[in-house]
């Protein structure tokens, strides 16, 4: 009889913990196109300890005293996260990371020396004796003020490996509790730094007293996968960014990595503590903070993440969502996996979409609509819903403003710079009962004075998230894309028009949005209506229309 060598109690082993140290608001923040005022730092660093990463390095308090301020207002403020802020290794900047950090819940210094040859002769001008006492020194110095101290290696991956070594080693022995390995360059490869983490750890002198640490760029596009490799190698803790941003090509993408982690959990054996769900809010606020959006193919945050045009595809999908989509965008803080109605989407698609827009149709209707919906996709980019509830109903599409909705019939603006002058727009819509209402609003800018008259007129308040515009033609009479992204009782809902006329744009995309709700409503009335259980009316959605004072 066979018996279990483990003993009948025994457990696999716990996955590896691996700590997650995001640098968004340090070396994500200086890089170009991302700066935040204090107020913004504080509040993403808030966002931070939500999302659960371990640590968040607040900022380089040495470069600025407004830099300070901030980081002390992080370190004042932020709980349930470490806080760390980075200094040279000498006394100066040492002292000023002290400063920041006085009232911080879990403070880390975070020294940092050049090790390569190329930084010790063009950059530092000191030998390896003048390096090694430097980084000693610096850590010896931290080491006054807090207990957790980080040392970084920087250009790690370029340094001999047995000067390497021999800092680590120092490192540790000066009270250094982590050690951080940068490819601060993105040079190095998956196979090359995870053999570099495993000959660290068996050759650095106490490795087992400290965390080791990957710090990864992006310039050769491997970030992710040497701090994977890196992780394999024995590192415990990674340095990233939310959106990958940082320093000339970026970081290590904060939500990327930790998705590895968790979908190949099986070949990787490691976990972090962060919570996925919050990855799309955390990089959708920085977006609105930096001002830099995410490109639309980006992994796990990226809008087509989980959108899915091909026909082939989208049956695939109607199946079985695990044939074309290998996490599920629930998981990262996606309302859902998105069909998007194109030229290569086909039948099933069509079919499945209208379905849900409260459409039955049998098969000759079926094909009569699919045979228009291919003649639009011709001269559309991408099929909205207004239009297929359009072709639905046996009628031209009226730029994203479905029939029997909220129409937009006139809009006029006025806006102009200087004092006195308050830009105003007065619209005249009609409603879903053929109602006309005229309105007028002041704003801070044309684009919120339209929003305003709209929601005067229309009796609905949307929370605007996201506001952004874009050419999908080129030339003087370039049609400009309006989208917009509303969060409705905690839904985010989004919306988007074309025009030649970027502020008639953004006032259909307004109205895309409200049209949105007022289908769903009258779909699960006609659900209700035919003995089906359906959704709830949408809350916020007003029935009757009552009158909005302010926006």
């Amino acid at each position: 009889m066979d018996t279990d060598p483990m003993g009948a109690d025994a457990r696999p082993p716990a996955p590896a913990r691996v700590a997650i140290f995001d640098t968004s608001l340090r070396d994500g923040e200086q890089s170009p196109g991302c700066s935040m005022t204090a107020a913004q730092k504080l509040r993403f660093a808030h966002a931070l300890a939500e999302l659960g990463v371990d640590t968040i390095e607040a900022g380089f308090p040495a470069s600025s005293r407004s830099d300070l301020d901030g980081c002390a207002a992080i370190a004042r403020e932020v709980r349930g996260a470490g806080v760390a802020t980075l200094a040279r290794c000498n006394d100066g900047d040492i002292d000023a990371c002290a400063r920041a950090l006085e009232h911080a819940e879990r403070p880390r210094i975070h020294v940092f020396i050049s090790t390569s040859p190329l930084h010790r002769e063009h950059k530092l001008g000191m030998s390896r004796d003048e390096v090694l006492a430097r980084a000693v020194a610096g850590v010896e110095r931290a080491r006054r003020y807090v207990d957790d101290v980080e040392f970084s290696a920087e250009d790690a991956l370029r340094t001999e490996p047995d000067f390497l070594v021999e800092v680590c080693s120092a490192a540790i022995a000066a009270g250094a509790r982590t050690l951080n390995i940068p490819d601060t360059v993105g040079y190095t490869t998956p196979a090359e730094i995870r053999a570099l983490f495993e000959h660290l750890r068996t050759h650095v002198l106490d490795a087992d007293r400290a965390i080791f640490s990957a710090h990864c760029h992006d310039d050769l596009g491997l970030a992710v996968a040497n701090s994977l490799a890196a992780i394999e190698g024995g590192a415990r803790q990674v340095e990233c960014t939310i959106n990958g941003i940082g320093e000339r090509a970026g970081n290590c993408a904060l939500e990327e990595l930790v998705m590895a982690l968790e979908t190949r959990r099986a070949w990787f054996d490691a976990t972090t503590g962060v919570d996925t769900r919050r990855l799309v809010p955390t990089s959708r606020l920085l977006s609105r903070l930096t001002g830099m959006q995410v490109q639309r193919n980006k992994a796990i945050v990226g809008a087509n993440a989980f959108a899915h045009e091909s026909g082939i595809h989208q049956h695939g999908m109607l199946k079985h969502r695990g044939t074309y989509e290998i996490l599920r965008p629930e998981a990262v803080g996606w309302a859902k996996s998105q069909m998007i109605m194109g030229r290569h989407s086909g039948r099933a698609a069509l079919a499945d979409r209208l379905k849900e827009l409260g459409f039955t149709l049998d098969e000759a209707q079926l094909n009569q609509v699919f045979g228009r919906f291919k003649a639009l996709t011709e001269k559309k980019r991408e099929v909205f819903d207004a239009d297929l509830e359009a072709l639905a109903a046996g009628l031209d599409s009226g730029n994203g403003i479905a029939v029997g909705g909220w129409r937009l019939l006139r809009l006029q603006v006025s806006t102009g710079v200087g004092e006195g002058i308050l830009p105003m727009a007065s619209v005249e819509v009609c409603s879903p009962d053929g109602e006309r209402h005229a309105e007028a609003a002041t704003g801070d800018g044309p684009v919120h004075a339209i929003f305003a008259a709209l929601a005067r007129g229309t009796g609905v308040h949307l929370d605007v998230e996201s506001y952004h515009v874009s050419s999908v033609t080129t030339g003087e009479d370039a049609q400009g894309q309006a989208s917009l992204t509303a969060r409705i009782d905690g839904e985010e809902i989004a919306g988007s028009a074309t025009s030649t006329d970027i502020l008639e744009a953004s006032a259909l995309a307004w109205l895309d949005i409200v049209n949105r709700l007022h289908r769903r409503d009258a779909a699960a009335a006609r659900r209700d209506s035919a003995g089906e259980t359906g959704e709830a009316a949408t809350p916020g959605f007003p029935t009757p229309r009552p009158r909005v004072a302010t926006v």
